[in-house]
């Protein structure tokens, strides 16, 4: 074990001795798993009837990261999939911050903000709202790492095999909407011949009315933000939020914006897009709705996370090995003001200097200090734990081994 994990393991250590781990619901049917610093492999199969056990487990080997499965079991600790017993799962929505478009370009601490602000959206709009479920029954986590999780432990949805599974996250995502179901063709006469054989017949569309619900009722906030957008946008900033007309020429978006915005009250007022000059405008923003808005209203989830019945999630009040902060459970009004780089840091940890090789400059805000670091410098434990952890840092080789010994 090279002197960074000896640091890390013995730093864990000290928050293990001082903190028990948080069992989640029936753990005695539960599967755990652990990943070490000095393994490659994860080791699994097996399971916990007492809370002391899996604490001295904690304290003694300190894992790197600690799992627990999402499916309850006859025989959790059973070695083979088939002899365990599946007997049902809570429903896991997961949200990382990989998903984000353009996380790659943006800080740590940018990230962990616009994925809560994710999570915040999936579980008012989608999981409190539109599938019904309390606040009671949604366990909310934070991962440790660069993202939250949403635990359904209600016994309705323990049953779900991954096909429903994925269902929902089809519907939490938008996959698949349809435009004919959310803007349904609207067919009127508008004129007859003398013997009532010959009609003429006029094509619309109708728009979700504010008193539906779920979908319908997304795509019409959308609509109006769009039509708002038309008089408040200029040709660049409107190109910008609605990719799908980018590649309008000037004219032609300037004529399209305008009428957006002289029909927005008759469009409202009248639900539907008859308002609007031509079909090919109406068919124009219907692009728009379909690849531009129904993005952006939908909920980001890890579809493969939610469809798995059989998924090892980390443990609650355990440590994430690659931040070394807290995985943190959380009521939804703490989920508001939760800052991982201040609430999910150990006290344990501690303020004592340490000196460490940067493997990059860096600035980092932490627990409300601006740090700019570079080459060999000093840093506090804490600090230094997620450093380390993140491998921004080494632990320096000049320090003592003393201090760094397991």
């Amino acid at each position: 074990m090279d002197a960074n994990s000896r640091f890390l393991v013995r730093s864990f250590r000290r928050y293990y001795r001082n903190n028990r781990p948080i069992m989640p619901s029936r753990f005695g049917r539960r599967e755990f798993g652990f990943m070490f610093f000095d393994k490659t492999f994860v080791q699994r199969h097996t399971a916990y009837s007492r809370n002391d056990d899996l604490h001295r487990f904690l304290v003694t080997q300190v894992p790197a990261h600690c799992y627990y499965s999402t499916a309850y079991y006859r025989n959790p600790a059973a070695p083979t999939m088939e002899e365990k017993g599946w007997l049902g799962a809570d429903l896991i929505f997961d949200l990382d911050a990989d998903h984000l478009k353009g996380a790659e370009s943006m800080s740590y601490e940018t990230m962990l903000a616009k994925v809560k602000e994710e999570m915040i959206r999936l579980v008012d709009d989608f999981l409190f709202g539109d599938l019904g479920f309390s606040v009671d029954e949604v366990d909310i986590v934070f991962s440790g790492g660069r993202g939250y999780h949403a635990h359904v432990s209600k016994e309705s949805v323990q049953g779900l095999g991954s096909a429903e599974r994925r269902e929902i996250v089809d519907y939490v995502t938008g996959t698949g909407l349809d435009m004919d179901w959310a803007f349904p063709r609207h067919h009127i006469v508008t004129s007859q011949s003398p013997d009532g054989r010959r009609a003429n017949i006029s094509e619309d569309r109708l728009i979700p009315r504010t008193e539906d619900g779920g979908w319908k009722r997304r795509m019409r906030h959308g609509l109006e933000a769009l039509l708002d957008d038309a008089s408040g946008l200029d040709l660049k900033e409107f190109r910008t939020k609605y990719p799908s007309v980018a590649n309008f020429k000037n004219d032609r978006l300037g004529k399209l914006m305008n009428e957006l915005a002289s029909s927005q009250k008759s469009i409202l007022a009248r639900n539907t897009l008859a308002p609007l000059s031509t079909k090919k405008v109406q068919e124009a923003v219907l692009s728009i709705m379909e690849n531009d808005v129904r993005p952006a209203l939908s909920g980001e989830v890890d579809e493969p996370v939610t469809a798995d019945i059989k998924r090892l999630i980390r443990l609650p009040g355990s440590i994430h090995g690659k931040s070394g902060l807290r995985v943190t459970p959380l009521t939804r009004d703490q989920l508001t003001d939760f800052d991982p780089l201040v609430h999910a840091v150990p006290p344990e940890y501690g303020q004592e200097p340490m000196l460490l090789s940067m493997r990059r400059d860096l600035e980092v805000v932490f627990k409300g200090e601006r740090y700019r670091l570079s080459g060999q410098t000093e840093a506090p434990e804490d600090l230094a734990v997620f450093l380390v952890g993140r491998k921004m840092a080494d632990v320096s080789r000049t320090l003592d081994e003393e201090v760094i010994k397991s």
